[in-house]
């Protein structure tokens, strides 16, 4: 994730958050469905559910959460394209999306064009979480990897999401070799861990931190570029080898042709809800940095993490169809 969208202001602050919900209030008893393109249980879900309790209030109307997972996202984010631009049905889209997706795989039904970006909500790396029969630091970590090449098993959620990106460029970064074994959400791969079945997850902090301070497992390392305030003592795995950097994000998007004034009232009140101390910490203690910003940010930002992943990907040699 590139330095300069490091602590970014949200959109709306102060009291300024406070002045935007009686602003942003429409009368009508039809809800907002947030589609969430995972099963229940994993980070992006998490996700959806504080931003829909706290997005109701400033919109004055009912926000639901429908997951529709499948197809590394495809089914729910296809699903979202296709759905009448009128602001009432909304994606809470991970990197995999409408980063990844358009990158890999030929026939997908959608293309980034298909949607108009609402807010860049937050960014988050991924850790690597351990079996605790396992070493506990990177050094010793690949040591043993180096000595079991393609031995070690890890869970994702498939060849084109982030978390399975991340553990390939990191990999790679360490000069070791593992096996992707392939889940369709965090939930299902944590109940494989924590039944000692995978030596490792590579996972965001929701999934990871409360396993690892539950003395589960444990994290050695994580993909981002800076160390979390919610683990101090864990060393990121750049600090052992500078290009091990891979973070994924969470966004919401609305199909094309949206009416600008309902995409800027989405994009208002999740800043207004990402603004909330409470909400912040929150995410913060779960390995998330909160930002919430504007539509045009988000659509620069998205436009930039393609120039940067399409050719890393090249490199890798990785295409899903």
């Amino acid at each position: 994730m590139q330095g300069r969208w490091r602590g970014r202001r949200p959109l709306l602050t102060g009291g300024l958050a406070a002045l935007a919900a009686p602003a942003l209030a429409q009368v009508t008893g039809r809800p907002i469905t947030l589609v969430v393109p995972f099963p229940p249980g994993g980070s992006t879900d998490l996700m959806g559910r504080l931003l829909a309790d706290r997005m109701q209030g400033a919109l004055g109307q009912p926000v639901v959460v429908e997951n529709r997972g499948g197809s590394a996202t495809v089914v729910g984010a296809d699903y979202v394209a296709r759905a009448a631009p009128d602001g009432f049905t909304v994606l809470v889209n991970s990197g995999t999306t409408l980063t990844l997706n358009p990158l890999l795989m030929r026939s997908l039904p959608y293309r980034l064009e298909d949607f108009a970006p609402v807010s860049l909500l937050s960014t988050l790396p991924f850790a690597f979480l351990l079996q605790n029969r396992l070493p506990a630091t990177i050094p010793e970590f690949v040591a043993l990897a180096k000595a079991r090449p393609g031995r070690l098993n890890y869970g994702t959620n498939g060849p084109s999401s982030f978390n399975n990106i991340a553990a390939v460029l990191v990999a790679e970064q360490l000069g070791i070799r593992m096996q992707d074994v392939t889940y369709r959400g965090d939930a299902q791969q944590l109940n494989d861990f924590l039944a000692g079945t995978l030596d490792l997850l590579v996972v965001g902090g929701a999934s990871a931190i409360a396993p690892h301070r539950n003395g589960q497992g444990r994290i050695i390392g994580w993909t981002g570029d800076r160390r979390l305030p919610a683990t101090p003592d864990i060393p990121t795995f750049a600090e052992v080898a500078p290009g091990a950097v891979a973070q994924t994000y969470f966004g919401l998007a609305v199909p094309a042709r949206t009416p600008r004034t309902a995409v800027e009232r989405l994009s208002q009140a999740a800043a207004a809800a990402l603004q909330e101390p409470a909400l912040r910490d929150r995410l913060l203690a779960e390995g998330q940095f909160a930002l919430g910003t504007g539509p045009e940010e988000y659509g620069a930002f998205l436009r930039a993490e393609a120039a940067r992943w399409a050719p890393v990907l090249q490199r890798m040699n990785l295409q899903i169809d």
